[in-house]
């Protein structure tokens, strides 16, 4: 198999493209770098369909090791035909290869190989032939009667040959394919409770089944969980008679003696040997189908909230709500510098009002707050309610709004988070990380596990390794797409950018502490374990604002500098002029683009970028995503009346809607039906983590506090 031309096949490319994206990914050089700086030879391809590209690269490679590793495998057993050696060499899944290598795979002893061992594959030939045979089966059977092998009369050498006969048909390839099919198109998941008299989250599925081909990604996600938990008991129906009569159909039928012997043995080689299979295949495969699912979606959720607009110029008070031990706060400035902190006893059991919000007034004047922050955790709600007293009768010029502060627990307690400040208590740490996820969503938000963020489904059901590489995937790419100072990034953000490994880090953080802040990309060049190929990748990612060159500050990579600069003195200005904004009409000054890079012996789309660049250096690409929603005033679920009409933030996206908060406690739910007036077939497709929306309420289950809303006035 030629790989560059599959590749390119499956994948809608041009081969030479291809065959330099590969070349570049195995030189070591990260997908962020080739995006960015390699359009030319991979024809411009973005970091998705880089990704796409890896991945498909990886298992075509290890589908080709595997077919080496089965040839010699059966080969060494002098079973390798040419045939045989053609069908595995031209298998284009690893299913395939597999399937192709089961009959000759070494197995503990089973009834067919204890009956070959016995001399009976001959009678096993007769029967799939149908050979005609004098008198009966048990007849042409008694010529291989072996007493020392356990196979005593007749009837057990007959049973024994039909042993190798259901083997042998369970193992075609060719038929285990035609089942699988016919099991994925025909089959049902029936699910039924371990207890039917017990109340559990998972009593719609106390009685149900749905059609393995049909059955959404969510609901076999919560199947298997139940089913963990002890709770659902789960099979897969197959109509056994419609299987073994297409099994039978695919072998050639004679009348004779051994024809119901061989439809027996059908019969026994499905029922015993491929059902029970294809069934555990089958359960198998949805649960990647849906784990992989999850993932994207959860994928795209964590792009949007790392892609969240920065509110920049808050001076946040931040809330951690909480009962008993009390609403911890914290105040920074903004850059996220911690002025002073406090606890404040808004809630039961202590439920001091007043004493809150004298604190607020204090704290709001003396560090000139603009912008509280409350967690929507335990409390939230109360503290909410506070809060906007607080607002409505001493700041009315105050803002606030309410953030999600999944993983802020993790984050206060890890070891990150005491080495980043030993001296604070864990709880003043947690009001710090909400109120920074406000001012820098990105930088604070790598800080914690990805899949602690809590922006998707059944998380912690997912396979662990593969969330983390494709949120660690996510998170990369937004920190690179986003560009990083080097000389305030925490070493938890440096770890992200392209080349950039967790050592390499800290290293750079200890260096800037050592020496002094950076004011030449050039010198990152002397960090430690920062060698010439981890700085090709970086350099472009690491900005300097306000060093030596203006050109560090921008995007522009530092092999590219000579035709930045070149393209500067053609526009007839200086690179000074980055440092107070850009150049706005550089492309009208500097000519044809097209022209110039023939002249500069630059790529198009290299220098396309490079001027876009010029024109507004450092340009942060979150600047385009939808301002905060502010509140001024709390809503309470009992103000809610369907066909208000709000405006929301989306929470988080799941398969069957979005989850939108709207001001009140709970997060509203808009049904994936109601997101659009037109057919949606996954909701990422309408919204995403962070969007700012327009609802309408439809219903409000007060006593469940669920709220049912639409973003389509009238359905």
């Amino acid at each position: 198999m030629n790989l560059i031309e599959q590749l390119a096949r499956e994948l809608n490319l041009k081969a030479s493209n291809v065959e330099a994206a590969v070349k570049l990914i195995d030189e070591g050089n990260t997908i962020p770098f080739i995006a960015r700086y390699r359009k030319e030879a991979t024809g411009g391809m973005d970091d998705v369909a880089l990704r796409a590209l890896d991945e498909r690269l990886s298992y075509l490679r290890n589908l080709e090791q595997r077919k080496e590793d089965v040839i010699l495998l059966i080969d060494a057993q002098g079973k390798l035909t040419p045939e045989l050696e053609q069908q595995i060499r031209e298998a284009t899944q690893l299913q395939r290869v597999e399937d192709l290598y089961k009959p000759y795979r070494k197995k503990r002893m089973t009834r067919a190989q204890k009956a070959r061992e016995a001399g009976l594959e001959p009678l096993a030939n007769m029967i799939i032939m149908q050979a005609s045979a004098k008198g009966s089966a048990i007849d042409a059977a008694a010529a291989y009667v072996n007493e020392d092998a356990g196979f005593e009369t007749p009837e057990a050498a007959l049973a024994g040959a039909c042993d190798i006969v259901a083997e042998t048909v369970a193992e075609d390839p060719e038929c285990v394919a035609d089942l699988r099919t016919f099991t994925h198109n025909t089959a049902d998941i029936v699910v039924e409770a371990t207890d039917a008299d017990e109340a559990t989250p998972y009593e719609p599925y106390y009685n149900y089944d749905e059609p393995l081909r049909k059955i959404p990604n969510h609901r076999v996600l919560a199947i298997d969980r139940g089913e963990r938990e002890g709770k659902l008991r789960v099979r897969v129906n197959v109509d056994a008679s419609a299987a073994t009569a297409r099994l039978g159909a695919r072998w050639p039928r004679r009348c004779g003696v051994f024809a119901p012997v061989f439809d027996a043995a059908i019969a026994d080689g499905y029922k015993r040997l491929m059902a029970p299979s294809l069934e555990r295949e089958a359960r198998a495969k949805l649960t990647v189908r849906a784990q992989t699912e999850a993932i994207n979606v959860f994928a795209k959720n964590l792009e949007g909230l790392l892609s969240a607009r920065p509110v920049r110029g808050a001076r946040v008070l931040a809330l951690d709500p909480g009962y008993r031990t009390g609403c911890k706060i914290a105040v920074m400035d903004e850059t996220g510098k911690l002025l002073d902190h406090s606890v404040v006893y808004p809630t039961k059991p202590r439920g001091d009002v007043t004493g809150t919000k004298r604190e607020l007034a204090r704290l709001v004047k003396k560090d000139r707050v603009n912008t509280i922050v409350i967690g929507n955790g335990t409390a939230s709600r109360e503290t909410e309610e506070v809060v906007s007293e607080f607002i409505a009768e001493q700041a009315p010029d105050l803002r606030y709004t309410i953030v999600n502060e999944a993983g802020a627990s993790v984050y206060s307690a890890s070891e990150l988070a005491s080495q980043e400040y030993p001296d604070l208590d864990v709880t003043v740490r947690g009001a710090m990380s909400l109120g920074r996820r406000l001012q820098d969503p990105l930088a604070e938000l790598v800080k914690i596990p990805p899949q602690s963020i809590g922006v998707g489904q059944y998380q912690h059901d997912l396979d662990q390794a593969e969330l983390a590489r494709t949120l660690g995937y996510v998170v990369e790419d937004v920190v690179n797409r986003v560009g990083v100072d080097v000389n305030t990034a925490s070493a938890s953000l440096l770890s992200y950018v392209s080349g950039i490994t967790s050592t390499v880090a800290k290293n750079i953080v200890a260096y800037r502490e050592e020496n002094g802040a950076f004011t030449d990309r050039r010198d990152l060049k002397k960090v430690p374990k920062l060698g010439p190929k981890a700085y090709l990748n970086a350099a472009g990612f690491l900005r300097i604002a306000g060093g030596k060159n203006p050109l560090d500050a921008t995007s522009v990579h530092p092999e590219s500098y000579p035709v930045a600069t070149e393209v500067l003195k053609r526009a007839g200005v200086s690179a000074s002029e980055l440092e107070r904004g850009g150049i706005p009409d550089i492309e009208k000054r500097a000519g044809s683009v097209a022209e110039l890079a023939g002249q500069l012996d630059c790529g198009i789309l290299t220098l396309i970028d490079i001027i876009d660049e010029l024109k507004k250096p450092g340009r942060d690409p979150r600047d385009d995503a939808p301002e905060v929603v502010f509140s001024r005033s709390a809503l309470s679920i009992d103000d809610l009346e369907p066909g208000m009409e709000l405006k929301g933030t989306v929470r988080n996206v799941v398969d069957f809607g979005a989850f939108v908060d709207i001001g009140v406690h709970q997060d509203g739910l808009v049904h994936i039906s109601k997101l659009a007036n037109h057919f949606v077939k996954h909701p990422s497709d309408v919204v995403r983590v962070g969007d700012t929306v327009n609802v309408w309420v439809e219903k409000v289950d007060r006593n469940r506090k669920k709220i049912s809303l639409t973003m389509v006035q009238g359905k």
